[in-house]
C-alpha cells in the first residue's frame, strides 16, 4: 500500500498537549528487536565513552513498486520490453525517495545535532551514510541501547543493539538502519574440502556408468552439461563476476595448475581483482572457497574475462551490503555473477533483508544474472524446530543453485539446501510450479515451513567429488559452492551466445527458466535433502525444494533462446 504523504510542515510542527510541548521525533515506535542475544554472541557491556559508529540509513522509494515492475517486464521473454536493461541512472531514478522523505530525515538528524557535513547521500538519495556518530547520540536517535558484543567462535567484536525504534512519522520513509540488530558474523561457505584420494575420475563418454565414488572432473562437467563444443566469441563484452569474502583470495598459480591438468587449452587463464571497501588480496595465502569459485568458473567459460571482488565487511558488518553498494555504483556490471556464501534467513531483521534483496533486483534490472548457492544443510541444521533456508538465496530476484550427484543419471545430493522463505512471498514466476509440488506434498511438514514463501532452489548441478587445486595440492570438494560456479559458467556461455548474436544478455533468469527455459533442463526425480531430524523434501517430477527445476543442458537452453536454429552453432 502506498504511503499517504502528509504535508511536511504538519509533520515538523510542535504540538502542545496539556501545556507540554512535544516533538514528532519523541513519538517512537519499535522497528525491530530480539528477545535474546543471537546465538554465538555474548555482551561485553557498554563501549568506552568516545566510541563512534557510522550509520547507514536506507530510504524507501517514492514509487515503491516501480523497480520490481520494470524488472519483471525486462525479464519476461513474452514482454515487449524483454532484454531492454536499464542504465545505472535509470535504476537510480526508479528507486529515488520522495523529496519530502529526504527533507524529513535530514530534519530528524538535525534535531539530534547531526551536522550536514557528516551526511553523504548515494544511489539517488536512497542511501544515507552518517559518519562518526557517537554511541550515546545513536542511542538517542534510535531509542537503542548499543553494547559491545563478541563472537564466541571467532572473537570478532562489534557494536550492536538488541532493539531500535524510529519516530512514527519516519516509518513510512525509512526502510532500515544499520548497524542495529543484525549480528553479522563470517559468511558461511557452502563447501567441504578433503585431500584427493586415489579413486579414478569419471571420464566423459556416451554412456557413463553411475559411480558415486568417483571424482567428477571438469571434462565430465562439460560433457554432462553439453558445453564442450561451444567456443566463446564475445570476450570484449561478456564478463563473469566472482564475489569473495572472509579475506579469502584465489591463487593464479593454483589456477594455472588446475587448467594445466583439466583444461590445457586455457593455461593462460587469468582474472582481475577489484578491492571493495578496503578488501585485500594476498595470492600467497589463498582460500579454498575463492580458488574453487575461480577455477570452476574459468574452466567452464574460458577465455571469458573474470573479475574477482575481494570485499571487506562494511563498518555495519555486512559484506553483502558493502559489495552491493560498490558494484551498483559502477557504470557497467558483469553479465553473470556467482556467490557461494550466505546466512540462515532467521538471523536477519526482515526489513534489513528486504533492503538487501531489493539491491539484487537493481542488478537484475541492469542486465546481470545473479546466482547463489542454496546451502549444504538440507532443510536445516541440527535440532531445528523449523526448517531454515538461507539468505540471500531466499531473495526472489536471484537464481539459486542446489546440488546433485552421480552421472547416468543425476540424483539429488542429500546436502542440497532447499525450502521456503519466511520473509519473501512466492513470486509470480513460481506460482504454477510450486503450487503443484505443494498440492502433491499435502500436509507433510505442516508448520515447519511457510507454504506461501519463495521456494528454493531454482536449478541445480553437480556438488560432490569436485577436484580443484589449493596451495599446490589437489583437493576434492563437495557442496553447493561447487554447483553455483558450474551453473554460472553455463549461464555466462549463454550470455556469450546472446551477445555474439547482437542480442542483450539474459539478465534476471527466473521468469525465463520457469517458462521457455524448462525445455533446456533435466528434471531430477530421485533423492532428498534431510535436516532438522526429518527426511526433508523429495525430488519429484517438476519443481521441488531439493533440485529446483533440474540441471542445465547448455545446447538445449541455447536452442530455447534461438528456436529458429535447429542446430545451434558449435
Amino acid at each position: 500500500m502506498r504511503y499517504r504523504w502528509v504535508p511536511l510542515l504538519f509533520l515538523l510542527s510542535t504540538v502542545s498537549l496539556g501545556g507540554i510541548a512535544t516533538s514528532p521525533w519523541d513519538d517512537m515506535r519499535s522497528e525491530h528487536s530480539w528477545k535474546n542475544i543471537p546465538e554465538n554472541w555474548v555482551s561485553l557491556g557498554l563501549p568506552i565513552a568516545d566510541t563512534t559508529i557510522d550509520l547507514y540509513i536506507a530510504l524507501k522509494p517514492y514509487r515503491e513498486n516501480a523497480l520490481v515492475d520494470a524488472l519483471n517486464e525486462i525479464s519476461d521473454p513474452g514482454h515487449s520490453r524483454y532484454g531492454v536493461h536499464l542504465s545505472r541512472e535509470q535504476v537510480t531514478d526508479l528507486v529515488a525517495p520522495h523529496p519530502d522523505t529526504i527533507q524529513l530525515v535530514h530534519s530528524w538528524l538535525e534535531h539530534h545535532r547531526i551536522t550536514s557535513s557528516s551526511v553523504s547521500v548515494t544511489h539517488g538519495g536512497s542511501f544515507l551514510t552518517v559518519t562518526a556518530v557517537s554511541v550515546s547520540q545513536a542511542n538517542d536517535l534510535l531509542g537503542a541501547s548499543y553494547q559491545l558484543y563478541t563472537h564466541t567462535k571467532t572473537n570478532e567484536t562489534i557494536v550492536r543493539t538488541l532493539g531500535y525504534s524510529l519516530p512514527v512519522v519516519l516509518h513510512g520513509h525509512v526502510q532500515t538502519v544499520a548497524p542495529t540488530t543484525f549480528f553479522s558474523s563470517p559468511l558461511t561457505q557452502w563447501q567441504t574440502p578433503r585431500k584427493r584420494s586415489d579413486v579414478a575420475a569419471v571420464r566423459p563418454g556416451k554412456s557413463p556408468s553411475r559411480r558415486d565414488d568417483a571424482d567428477v572432473t571438469l571434462a565430465s562437467l562439460r560433457w554432462l552439461y553439453s558445453t564442450v563444443t561451444y567456443v566463446p566469441s564475445a570476450m570484449d563484452r561478456n564478463k563473469v563476476g566472482v564475489t569473495g569474502y572472509n579475506e579469502e583470495y584465489p591463487s593464479p598459480a593454483d589456477l594455472k595448475s588446475y587448467m594445466l591438468k583439466y583444461r590445457p587449452d586455457g593455461i593462460d587463464a587469468t582474472y582481475v581483482v577489484e578491492l571493495v571497501n578496503g578488501g585485500k588480496y594476498d595470492p600467497s595465502n589463498p582460500g579454498t572457497e575463492a580458488n574453487l569459485n575461480i577455477q570452476l568458473s574459468e574452466g567452464m567459460t574460458y577465455p571469458t574475462p573474470h573479475i574477482f571482488y575481494s570485499t571487506k565487511a562494511s563498518p555495519s558488518g555486512d559484506s553483502f551490503l558493502a559489495w552491493l553498494n560498490a558494484v551498483l555504483s559502477e557504470q557497467n556490471v558483469p553479465q553473470t555473477i556467482t556467490t557461494s556464501y550466505g546466512f540462515f534467513e532467521n538471523v536477519f531483521p526482515k526489513s534489513y533483508a528486504i533492503r538487501v534483496c531489493n539491491l539484487f533486483a537493481q542488478l537484475g534490472a541492469r542486465g546481470a544474472s545473479v546466482l547463489f548457492a542454496s546451502g549444504d544443510d538440507g532443510v536445516g541444521r541440527g535440532d531445528c524446530s523449523r526448517f531454515t533456508p538461507i539468505f540471500p538465496a531466499t531473495c526472489p530476484y536471484v537464481t539459486v543453485v542446489g546440488a546433485t550427484m552421480s552421472l547416468g543419471p543425476e540424483v539429488a545430493a542429500s546436502l542440497s539446501g532447499g525450502g521456503f522463505s519466511d520473509f519473501f512471498d512466492r513470486p509470480e514466476y513460481q506460482q504454477q510450479a510450486v503450487s503443484t509440488f505443494l498440492d502433491n506434498l499435502g500436509h507433510q511438514y505442516s508448520g515447519l515451513y511457510n507454504p506461501l514463501g519463495r521456494g528454493i532452489p531454482d536449478i541445480s548441478a553437480q556438488a560432490r567429488r569436485i577436484p580443484i587445486f589449493h596451495k599446490g595440492e589437489e583437493d576434492i570438494l563437495k557442496g553447493t559452492s561447487c554447483s553455483a560456479p558450474i551453473v554460472s559458467g553455463i549461464i555466462s556461455l549463454l550470455n556469450d551466445y546472446r551477445l555474439s548474436q547482437g542480442k542483450p544478455p539474459l539478465g534476471f533468469l527466473n521468469p525465463w527458466l520457469y517458462g521457455g527455459g524448462l525445455n533446456g533442463l533435466n528434471d531430477i526425480v530421485s533423492g532428498s535433502n534431510p535436516g532438522c531430524n526429518t527426511d526433508g523434501f523429495s525430488a519429484v517430477v517438476g519443481w521441488d525444494p531439493v533440485t529446483g527445476l533440474g540441471t542445465p543442458d547448455f545446447l538445449r537452453l541455447m536452442h530455447t533462446l534461438d528456436p529458429g536454429s535447429s542446430n545451434p552453432p558449435e
